[in-house]
């Protein structure tokens, strides 16, 4: 079923249940590759709470989580200019950090969380992301775990709004 979001129009693209088949398959992937470490998972805002949450539920093992929170977007285009605007106050020295990502296209957010991250003293740092846009992805930084990869293609739903609205729904939809 088509919905309208403000003045662009959407149709359904990717069902509930084959995002919470990719969360679990990166949630078994995150843990075997993590063994008994207890990971810092660490979730990007706004768009990427709904993705953490369903992420938490798989994940079987110890772990932490905490967010910051990152723009890029206005509208349906990214501004190419990443802005930290909530910080992390924890000590990560020794962790392994996974920075939890709704979305990677452009690869801005990344490259900035890197830059974040690089001075903390982390044992390791990794990536995951629900969607992934190769085509877009213009950044070395190694993505680690992906859940989908979908065409560069603007999308909305599952925390992934436009102009504000759209992040409640349950599955995701793309640009008619």
């Amino acid at each position: 079923m088509e919905i309208q979001l403000h003045d662009k129009r959407f149709v359904p693209f990717i069902s509930a249940e084959e995002l919470d088949w990719a969360i679990g398959r990166m949630a078994s992937q995150v843990a075997t590759d993590l063994g008994d470490e207890i990971p810092v998972f660490i979730g990007v805002l706004n768009g990427s709470f709904m993705v953490v949450s369903d992420f938490m539920k798989h994940y079987k093992r110890p772990c932490e989580v905490s967010f910051v929170k990152m723009a890029s977007y206005e509208g349906t285009e990214t501004t190419h200019e990443v802005k930290q605007l909530i910080g992390l106050n924890q000590d990560l020295s020794g962790r392994t950090v996974v920075v939890i990502e709704d979305i990677v296209d452009t690869g801005n957010t990344v490259e900035e969380l890197h830059a974040l991250f690089s001075g903390k003293n982390l044992k390791q740092l990794k990536f995951a992301t629900l969607f992934f846009k190769p085509e877009a992805y213009k950044k070395d930084i190694k993505i680690d775990y992906i859940g989908i990869e979908i065409e560069n293609k603007f999308i909305v739903g599952f925390g992934l709004d436009y102009d504000g609205l759209g992040r409640n729904l349950p599955l995701v939809y793309q640009l008619k």
